[in-house]
């Protein structure tokens, strides 16, 4: 992937501006957050960059997947 140096944010910036930095993510597509001077996280644009093209209900789909995933024994207990 190459990377657009107007793309690049660190990750103090990211944490403390993240309005502005999703906002720049909309304008360009999607954003490198750098972490120790190395790329670590890439935010994305979900509706803008074709790499991942999803349905609306994909993207519920694959969120509430996550939630699930994180908050398991959370869902059992609540089950019982």
């Amino acid at each position: 992937m190459n990377i657009d140096t107007g793309a690049i944010v660190t990750a103090t910036e990211a944490n403390q501006n993240f309005s502005r930095v999703s906002k720049l993510a909309e304008k360009k597509g999607h954003i490198v957050v750098f972490k120790n001077n190395r790329p670590k996280f890439l935010l994305i644009d979900l509706d803008k960059e074709p790499q991942i093209e999803m349905t609306e209900d994909e993207k519920i789909d694959f969120v509430a997947a996550r939630i699930l995933r994180e908050h398991m024994a959370a869902f059992e207990e609540l089950a019982k």
